[in-house]
């Protein structure tokens, strides 16, 4: 079960190089202890622009989205990051996710994306599986 509090991010566009990464997309949920509702926070950048444009937030009750966050918490708890962070797209979908909560901080991608070299972790094809449904969790409670 997740814990009553906490915040998780999504970033499409985590790749980079020499320049850091240009993400595409940006989703944020929060959760507090107190609230019975996710705040749901996300940016989008149109083809052709720069930079990333906001969407309206929006809130959604939480009991809607308890099952979904629950799987998302199991998940990520049973999966690697790359080493040192920042190394490499271990996951191979340009795409990192940050969870923040009591009994759990957990993050791939590193803070600036990636781009530093090979990790010396892999994902095995399983755990490319369980990190693919991991953002498929994130982009369905998005589009709620």
């Amino acid at each position: 079960m997740a814990p009553s509090a906490y915040s998780f991010m999504l970033q499409k566009g985590i790749t980079g190089g020499f320049a850091p990464p240009t993400p595409e997309a940006l989703h944020t949920v929060n959760k507090e202890a107190t609230n019975t509702t996710l705040l749901i926070a996300s940016q989008h950048r149109p083809i052709g622009e720069s930079s990333l444009q906001p969407l309206a937030p929006k809130n959604i009750n939480h009991s809607d989205a308890e099952h979904l966050v629950d799987e998302l918490h199991t998940i990520l708890k049973d999966l690697p990051t790359e080493q040192p962070p920042g190394s490499q797209d271990i996951y191979g979908l340009d795409t990192s996710i940050a969870w923040q909560s009591d009994d759990l901080e957990w993050y791939n991608g590193g803070p600036q994306g990636c781009g530093g070299g090979e990790s010396s972790v892999q994902a095995t094809d399983e755990q490319k599986a369980k990190f693919k449904r991991a953002v498929e969790i994130v982009n369905e409670l998005v589009g709620k």
